[in-house]
């Protein structure tokens, strides 16, 4: 996630001496009509990109490639910035041990409650387990009771993307049952709908995503996602992109310090 910057140059003016043939003039001579020194402008900063927070939970590493062509869509828009974040794991190492789980690349960071209040904007992807999202993606959403109470995120734009072990195995179902995450934070849920075209009708191949966000099957966990499913990924982030342009700035609502008042 580096930060592309410019550099400024400047010429060098060449000081003009006075001609020995000018003649004196005692009137431009007077401190009053003298030209005042130029103040030297500061350099123009670059605006501040808006962010989009991608905050995913992968096992096997399905949904963390979504989240990497999502970023890759973030990002093809001007003024805006995705940013990859992992949820803490709840399960210890010998289990994740016993279940196979590869280790996780380290340059990704752990994401912290408090730190979604800098979002302009936020996509959660996570696994599924029986038709919602996986424990640890929950479990990150149950530490942001303190953001609930003040209502920290309220209008701020959140979508979904998903992975499921089947066709049958929860690609709506995962999604509706995170909305009611969104609604109690007062949230504004973005999905896709079909916005993506052709693609979302197509039934040549198998793949994931639907209207609520986009989605990979990972069969027994070695299926690896197919160019249709990140393609339909990378449209998410330009569309969740866009959305924020128009919605995030400034933020529509300046919540209480308290919900009894």
């Amino acid at each position: 996630m580096g930060k592309g910057g410019g550099c400024i140059f400047s010429k060098k003016r060449s000081k003009l001496e006075p001609s020995d043939q000018d003649p004196a003039n005692p009137v431009s001579d007077h401190p009053r009509n003298q030209a005042s020194t130029p103040v030297e402008s500061c350099p123009l900063q670059e605006p501040k990109k808006l962010k989009v927070f991608i905050v995913f939970y992968s096992m096997y590493g399905h949904v963390e490639c979504l989240a990497r062509r999502i970023k890759r869509g973030v990002d093809s828009v001007d003024g805006v910035e995705g940013c990859l974040y992992r949820v803490p794991e709840t399960l210890s190492a010998d289990v994740l041990e016993q279940m196979k789980v590869p280790e996780k690349a380290d340059e990704l960071p752990v994401v912290s409650a408090d730190e979604l209040v800098e979002a302009d904007g936020l996509l959660f992807g996570f696994p599924t387990r029986f038709g919602s999202m996986a424990s640890q993606m929950k479990a990150f959403f149950d530490s942001t009771g303190h953001l609930w109470e003040r209502q920290r995120l309220a209008g701020v734009p959140a979508g979904f993307f998903v992975s499921t072990g089947t066709q049958g195995g929860g690609q709506e179902t995962t999604a509706w049952t995170a909305i009611t995450q969104l609604a109690h934070h007062g949230m504004l849920y973005v999905p896709i709908g079909y916005t993506f075209g052709a693609g979302m009708f197509k039934m040549d191949s198998i793949r994931g995503g639907s209207p609520y966000g986009a989605g990979v099957y990972s069969g027994d966990g070695t299926r690896a996602p197919s160019e249709t499913e990140l393609a339909l990924a990378e449209h998410q982030g330009k569309y969740m992109a866009a959305m924020v342009k128009r919605f995030a700035p400034p933020r529509p609502f300046m919540p209480s310090d308290s919900l009894n008042n």
